[in-house]
């Protein structure tokens, strides 16, 4: 009977009883396991109840809150070395790719693009590093290069993957032949059996997906429109390099006619701003030279080389007619004839005759054409910069075998193409006042002599900043030659390069430097470690203000009172109603205890009282008389129930106070 009025007694509560029910976090936190939820109740306590917890004693909160706020607080090392983290990591991973940009910007300087065969040899976390690395700086390079300077047309001039010639197709015979083993370079002959079966259709597609994924996919981001005058933007890569097919009589046929398929043949024509761009496939077009049966390579080439004066008059006739209006077809009369009586040599045909309208031609070769050795490239090859003249010589060194493209050949590459191929090519063209090349990464810009038809020739920088280079780039071209309706030129207009009769400029536009920005964040990681270190050396022996404005809790280890002078210090807080809102308090019961620790505290409570103990009793009795002095009892039945009084006591503020 006493124990039902006492449990009668706890039921009696001085709070609203219209008070809103536990919340679902305050439910959530009490079906936990017993240890789970102690942590997660701390933690809570510890970090989040100034913030959301709804409580009439602001001055508890507003306190720490002034401690954050303060000045001195704010302006401390940690929060210095996160600044000039967070500004050097933008400058690094944003800024600097824009700057770059912006300083190619087409105003200020007319005048009117690595795989697991790049290193073979490096290990997996390095390798995959490099590999998305690689990719976001394209991916950023590009980015900004659509934004801010949004050209009409791009060409790449090969290697557009790294290992390209080695993965495999899904049909067809894509092994060295017999002749050629043995030709490989030690350090790649060891890979070769894993690239076969690693490295298959499956892999190429993915590697096309990356390409896809940076080229293609933010080629309209400026826009699509394109520049007046202009039918369409456009993005050409069929040219193929030797990373792409390999080169010369070791091209594979069936991982060209791949590359084809996805990319168009590599021996093409475009008419662009009044100027024809002729691509020539160079890889294939070696394998002539070669001693073994190369028929089969070499016969697109060759066969495009004979019909490339035809093809070009074709191609600005169909130009002009566009220009003009018109639309280029062929018209037959129907009549029925007899096959033997056709004249064949006489068809009608779109070439408008040897006497047709041309326009200024510009070669694209992936190999550079032949030049000889030591010709110097110019002041602005990064790698090997000219050598320094003799004192009193003013004009630059020639021959400079250190400014200059070597001529040299290896496996599975050449550096320049052969004397004969280079005059061949320049001859069958016909009008080919410039030349753009790649395969070197770095720049070279040189002058061909009389039998080259004195053609400019520009080695285009990669833009890859793993390709031997501090400093990647591109060439921008820009193009000027307005023509009649028989498309002949209206007026020449001076370029900066000495000839009146120059239709295009160019400039070399420069991208970040990578490996300096890596280099710069190597620092910054030191100095930032040794400052902490320092710091935290000197902290104890000048007696520095701590980072941190919260006070570190050092009582908060167990989850009962240890001891009775532990017991009678947190009763008298509870009492005062001062306590510290980042100390959890240690008592399992108390009213005014932590929000949080009181469900799972009682519930520990209530496995006390079911197998008594002197110790457990005590507790239970003390932690029931702070929340009703006048109906304190030691018998277990009677603390049962009060357990159960406070646990719904508990609820309800928990539900009252932890809400989002």
């Amino acid at each position: 009977m006493a124990s039902t009025s006492a449990y009668h007694s706890a039921s009696r509560s001085t709070r609203d009883h219209f008070i809103e029910p536990p919340s679902l976090l305050s439910r959530i936190i009490m079906a936990l396991p017993s240890g789970l939820s102690v942590q997660i109740q701390r933690l809570w306590d510890r970090n989040f109840q100034s913030a959301y917890t709804v409580s009439t004693r602001q001055s508890r909160i507003s306190r720490p809150l002034r401690r954050w706020y303060w000045p001195r607080s704010l302006l401390n090392l940690p929060h210095l070395l996160v600044a000039v983290w967070f500004l050097t990591l933008l400058w690094g991973e944003r800024w600097v790719f824009q700057s770059s940009i912006e300083a190619c910007d087409w105003r200020k300087w007319e005048r009117w693009l690595i795989d697991p065969h790049s290193y073979p040899g490096r290990p997996w976390p390095l390798d995959t590093f490099t590999i998305l690395h690689t990719d976001n700086y394209l991916k950023r390079s590009y980015i900004s290069l659509q934004k801010k300077l949004h050209p009409d047309t791009i060409f790449f001039l090969g290697d557009l993957f790294d290992g390209g010639r080695e993965w495999k197709t899904a049909k067809g015979n894509t092994k060295d032949a017999d002749w050629a083993n043995g030709l490989r370079p030690s350090g790649e002959q060891a890979f070769v059996e894993t690239w076969g079966k690693r490295y298959g259709e499956d892999f190429w597609l993915h590697e096309y997906g990356r390409f896809g994924n940076i080229f293609l996919k933010y080629w309209n981001l400026g826009g699509d429109k394109p520049g007046p005058g202009q039918p369409a933007r456009r993005i050409i890569a069929s040219l193929p390099g030797n990373h792409d097919l390999g080169f010369g009589d070791q091209i594979k046929i069936p991982i060209r006619n791949r590359f084809e398929v996805y990319f168009g043949e590599g021996n093409r024509v475009d008419v662009i701003a009044n100027h024809t761009f002729v691509s020539v496939d160079s890889v294939s077009l070696s394998a002539g030279e070669s001693e073994h049966d190369t028929t089969e390579i070499t016969k697109p080439v060759e066969k495009f080389l004979s019909e490339v004066q035809v093809t070009k008059r074709k191609a600005v006739a169909r130009e002009l007619d566009r220009q003009a209006g018109h639309e280029r077809t062929l018209q037959y009369k129907h009549k029925v004839e007899e096959p033997d009586a056709v004249d064949y040599k006489k068809l009608r045909t779109l070439d408008p005759g040897p006497n047709g309208a041309d326009f200024p031609t510009i070669l694209l070769t992936h190999v550079p054409l032949y030049r000889s050795p030591g010709t110097p490239c110019g002041p602005q090859r990064e790698h090997w910069p000219p050598t320094t003249p003799p004192k009193g010589q003013t004009s630059p060194v020639n021959p400079d075998e250190r400014n200059a493209i070597s001529i040299s050949k290896g496996y599975q590459y050449q550096n320049v193409l052969s004397e004969a191929d280079s005059v061949r090519v320049i001859s069958a063209i016909g009008n080919v006042g410039s030349v753009f090349s790649g395969d070197d990464h770095d720049y070279c810009e040189i002058v061909h002599p009389e039998n080259k038809n004195h053609a400019r020739e520009i080695t285009v920088k990669s833009m890859n900043w793993a390709m031997g280079i501090r400093k990647p780039g591109f060439v921008m071209l820009s193009m000027w030659n307005p023509v009649g309706p028989d498309g002949r030129p209206l007026h020449s207009s001076p370029s900066g390069h000495g000839s009146a009769a120059t239709t295009t400029e160019s400039h070399l536009c420069l991208l970040p430097d990578q490996l300096g920005i890596l280099i710069r964040y190597v620092y910054l990681i030191v100095i930032s470690l040794l400052a902490l270190t320092i710091r935290a050396i000197l902290t104890p022996m000048f007696k520095l203000t701590p980072f941190s404005a919260h006070r570190v809790p050092s009582e908060d280890m167990s989850l009962l009172p240890t001891t009775a002078k532990d017991s009678k210090r947190r009763e008298a807080q509870d009492r005062d109603g001062d306590h510290d809102p980042y100390r959890s308090s240690n008592s399992s019961t108390s009213s005014t205890a932590s929000t949080t620790l009181a469900p799972r505290t009682v519930t520990r409570t209530r496995s006390f009282v079911s197998r008594p103990h002197p110790s457990s009793t005590k507790q239970t009795a003390m932690a029931i008389q702070m929340e009703e002095p006048n109906s304190m009892t030691t018998t277990s039945h009677t603390a049962a129930a009060k357990a159960q009084h406070m646990t719904k006591l508990a609820s309800e503020r928990l539900g009252n106070q932890i809400q989002f």
